[in-house]
This record gives C-alpha cells, sequence and structure tokens, in this order.
C-alpha cells in the first residue's frame, strides 16, 4: 500500500518532507499521514512544489455544527482553516512558516487548540476561533513534542499525546498549562486521545498489544480496556455526541476506511467502501471527526485528490466532498 516511500525523507526531528511527489503517487502523502498517525514518534511536515496537489487534514466541527476547522498545506506549509459545514467560505486562521496542525474547538466555541512547531519542537497553543491571540500550553525542552489536543468537555482542560518520553505517553493539562499529568505509563506507544462527551473516560489508540488498537480508560488514566481487539492497525477515534459509539479509522479491510462502533466495542460497521483512488491507487480514509448533531462524520480521503475533507451520514450515504482543492 505504502509504495515509493524512498520519495520521503526523514530528518532528525522526525518529520517528514515529500518531495516531487508525481501525480500517479500523489495519495501516498496521505498513507505517510495517516501511518506516522498511527505509527510515528512524531507528525510529518509535507513539503509541496507548485505542481503538487494539497493536503486538507484534520476536519473539527464547531460545537453548534456550522463550521469546520482543518488543516491544510495548500499555502506551502500546513495552516489552520476554517469553512462552513458546507465547505463554503475557506478562510485562514494562522499565518506563519511553521507547521500548525489538528485544531479543535473548545466546547463554548470560542476557541482553538492546536498543536505546532513555532518554537522548535511542537507545542499545544489555544487561539481565539478567529486565529488571533495564540498562546502557548505546554513548554518543554526542545525536541521534545507534544500533539493530538482534544479538550475537555468542561472547558477546563486538554488531554494529548506526548513523545518527550519514547515511546509515546498520553497526559493532561490545564488550559492555563499548569497541573499537567501522565495518565498512560507504558514501554508502548499511545496516541490520539479524546475525552467522552461526559467527561468520565478516553478513547485513545495504543500499541501495547503489537498492533494498534482503540482503547478506553477513566479520565484519570486508570481501568484501560481494549475494545478493537485485532490484527488491524485501529486509530483515531472519535465519540459520537451522546458517548454511545465511536468512530475510527481501521484497515480492517484492507485499505483504510471509516468505522463505527458502540461505544463498548461491539457492533462495528463499515461506512465507507472507497477501494481506490481515481488512479487506481488503494486509497485512505482518515481522521473522523462527529457532527455535533450526530447525523454525519467529516473525515479525511485521498480518493480523488491528494487528501480532501468529506462528509459522509453516518449510515454511510450522501458523501460530499468539501474542499476538492
Amino acid at each position: 500500500m505504502y509504495v515509493h516511500v524512498a520519495a520521503a525523507t526523514w530528518e532528525t526531528s522526525g518529520l517528514i518532507k515529500l518531495k516531487s511527489i508525481n501525480m500517479k503517487s500523489k495519495n501516498l502523502t496521505l498513507g505517510l499521514l495517516l501511518v506516522c498517525a498511527l505509527s510515528c514518534t512524531s507528525n510529518p511536515t509535507v513539503s509541496i512544489s507548485d505542481e503538487d496537489i494539497a493536503l486538507d487534514v484534520n476536519a473539527a466541527w464547531s460545537p453548534d455544527g456550522t463550521k469546520i476547522a482543518f488543516a491544510t498545506n495548500r499555502d506551502g506549509n500546513f495552516e489552520i482553516y476554517v469553512m462552513n459545514a458546507d465547505g463554503s467560505n475557506q478562510v485562514r486562521l494562522t499565518n506563519n512558516v511553521y507547521f500548525d496542525s489538528a485544531p479543535t474547538w473548545s466546547p463554548d466555541g470560542t476557541r482553538i487548540a492546536f498543536y505546532t512547531n513555532r518554537d522548535e519542537n511542537l507545542e499545544i497553543y489555544i487561539m481565539i476561533a478567529d486565529g488571533s491571540n495564540p498562546v502557548m500550553v505546554t513548554d518543554n525542552f526542545e525536541g521534545l513534542n507534544d500533539q493530538e489536543p482534544s479538550w475537555s468537555p468542561d472547558g477546563g482542560q486538554i488531554v494529548y499525546f506526548s513523545v518527550r518520553i519514547i515511546p509515546s505517553e498520553i497526559f493532561v493539562i490545564n488550559i492555563d498549562g499548569t497541573n499537567e499529568t501522565r495518565l498512560t505509563n507504558n514501554l508502548f506507544t499511545d496516541n490520539s486521545p479524546q475525552w467522552s462527551p461526559d467527561g468520565t473516560q478516553i478513547a485513545f489508540s495504543s500499541q501495547r498489544d503489537g498492533n494498534f488498537e482503540l482503547y478506553v480508560m477513566q479520565a484519570d488514566g486508570s481501568e484501560p480496556v481494549n475494545l478493537t481487539n485485532n490484527l488491524a492497525s485501529d486509530g483515531s477515534p472519535t465519540w459520537s455526541p451522546d458517548g454511545l459509539q465511536i468512530a475510527f479509522a481501521s484497515n480492517r479491510s484492507g485499505d483504510f476506511e471509516i468505522y463505527i462502533m458502540n461505544a463498548d466495542g461491539s457492533d462495528v460497521t463499515q461506512i465507507t467502501n472507497n477501494a481506490t483512488t481515481v488512479n487506481g491507487d488503494p486509497a485512505v480514509d482518515g481522521s473522523p471527526a462527529w457532527s455535533p448533531d450526530g447525523t454525519k462524520i467529516a473525515f479525511t480521503s485521498d480518493r480523488i485528490n491528494a487528501g480532501d475533507i468529506f462528509t459522509i451520514n453516518i449510515d454511510g450515504t450522501n458523501l460530499v466532498n468539501l474542499t476538492n482543492y
């Protein structure tokens, strides 16, 4: 699935730079991003040339369901954008030479947390929802990376994973940067934490069983339970608004698709079925995000371009490409 990896070069920071990817292999960039989301110790940045098609990733619904924030490298480096829920009025919120990604809205919709390397290493930041007043929340030594923030339902804390310890572990911190607490402590990679809507649990992806599985634990890090327990790679969990289901990405069908299961891991249902890209290569669907009204999933796919934001009804109908950049 992930051929032509030689087109990517690893730097000492663990970031990926892709060079001169031709049209036929452009879909591989999203595949590499998803592989890193599951197994790399830091997330990739992708440099694109004029003939490349941009990647739009990490969709996040605003709490009122009217807007979707996302990250894109259409300007050469990854920046945070926001658009209406139908894909219209795409507006750039960040504007710098660094890597900004994984936006997540505060419960009241007034702020957005994200991670960035504007201070050399990856840190968690919070900004006003219009992109103003960015403030650093985590503050670690150079080379230690904090990523993938998720806001607690009460708005007081952010959970994230960090590679200050290798492999990565999950931490929680107050939004003012105080009271940082380590929630997981093992010899394997834990990432992609997501608070449950009632704030009592955190879903995450872990390699502690050899392959990536979805786990849920109490909000204090206790009682981790394996929900998926199969030979595939499962990642990027996102809760339904009522907390009864979890959507996630998995390659259990051969290529990465979006699935939904009950919050206890039962009744797994595949909702996307893309098979191949327009070039005939295996396609990748990833980074699902549940709409606040519970009817739709936003996700990233390379089925048409290198990576676009799509929405789909939770029954698998009404697929819509929102960005198509």
